[in-house]
């Protein structure tokens, strides 16, 4: 049975490219939402940052949102007022962003991780 995700990515996005070759390569089904358009809620990202254990896992730290807005004013931020931010700024959040069915959540592109998630 393929498993079902929710991929949240940017389509100017190498990594999220990438990511995509390999779930069509695998023949893994996924409904592809622009995180631009339709940011994924403060409830998943709330799970997604209690799952990985930090919200540092969250952060595209490369990206110009971060850049512009500052390391040091994200870290000097509550955890309600960064989820806040992720919600209304996806950039960002590391892409891609995607949610299996069963609510667990893979961030970046690591096809180590992704085989062991989803072809195990």
């Amino acid at each position: 049975m393929p498993i079902s995700l929710k991929i949240y990515s940017y389509n100017k996005c190498g990594t999220c490219r990438k990511a995509i070759a390999w779930l069509n390569k695998n023949n893994i089904e996924y409904e592809l939402i622009d995180i631009i358009v339709n940011p994924p809620t403060k409830k998943e990202i709330t799970f997604a940052i209690k799952q990985l254990g930090s919200t540092k896992y969250l952060l595209n730290t490369s990206g110009k949102s971060y850049r512009s807005i500052g390391a040091n004013v994200i870290k000097s931020m509550s955890q309600v007022e960064l989820i806040n931010l992720l919600n209304a700024d996806s950039k960002l959040i590391k892409r891609p962003f995607a949610i299996k069915n069963s609510g667990d959540t893979l961030v970046g592109f690591d096809e180590n991780k992704w085989n062991d998630s989803l072809l195990s």
